[in-house]
């Protein structure tokens, strides 16, 4: 999945980045309100970790502005201050969740799963396609009980395409959710990174699952 991450504080916004990262996912990381609305207009993300108070724009003028624009992305807000009405006015702002800081970063990760997984009306954590099992909650896919070992890239990919089973995916959505705005887009390191993950895929005993749909894109299950 693609996030966006708007916070001034550079300790916690690296750290966070470093995390999101490791986990498998793209990650733009601003580091005040006006870069922050930059990258929010230019690309469509997963979600948004956004800070409510940043220098140059304030979080609840991005989430505004998003909210106008007709964007639906899912926005979890930070904030330093807990009190019931901070949570409330965040919320009623349009946000989706609310995080206190300090937070662990497993429970932010957490937080930002569940509100990918509605947005894309999984409210499940488990999605099945044929043999395959995807685990969004434990970031885990299966087959026949046997765990597939995938690298970042590959599961973020099989994950956005889990997501959509049964309905084809362009390239260029791949690219935009599993790669950094700042790297040049390269279709063959797409391909690359699906002729690894299908090949794992037919080893495991799931053939042919993710197909082709030629000027189209990708598609995993449905008819063949």
């Amino acid at each position: 999945m693609r996030l966006l991450v708007v916070e001034d504080y550079a300790p916690l916004r690296e750290a966070l980045a470093a995390y999101l990262r490791e986990e498998g996912c793209a990650v733009d990381a601003a580091n005040d309100g006006e870069e922050g609305w930059w990258y929010a207009k230019e690309a469509v993300y997963d979600a948004v970790i956004l800070d409510r108070q940043l220098p140059r724009l304030s979080g609840d003028e991005i989430l505004r502005r998003l909210r106008l624009a007709g964007r639906r992305d899912p926005v979890l807000m930070l904030t330093a201050r807990g009190e019931v009405p901070e949570r409330i006015a965040g919320l009623e702002a349009g946000a989706d969740d609310y995080v206190v800081k300090p937070a662990a970063l497993p429970e932010l990760f957490a937080r930002v799963k569940a509100l990918v997984r509605r947005s894309a009306g999984a409210v499940q954590n488990v999605i099945t396609v044929g043999p395959l099992s995807v685990d969004t909650g434990r970031r885990q896919a299966t087959i026949g009980g046997a765990v597939l070992d995938l690298t970042a890239k590959e599961w973020c990919l099989l994950e956005h395409l889990a997501l959509r089973a049964g309905t084809v995916v362009p390239r260029d959505a791949l690219w935009q959710t599993c790669y950094d705005f700042n790297e040049e887009p390269n279709p063959n390191r797409i391909e690359a990174h699906l002729a690894n993950l299908r090949r794992k895929l037919a080893t495991a005993g799931a053939e042919d699952l993710i197909r082709t749909r030629r000027g189209q894109g990708y598609q995993l299950g449905g008819e063949a």
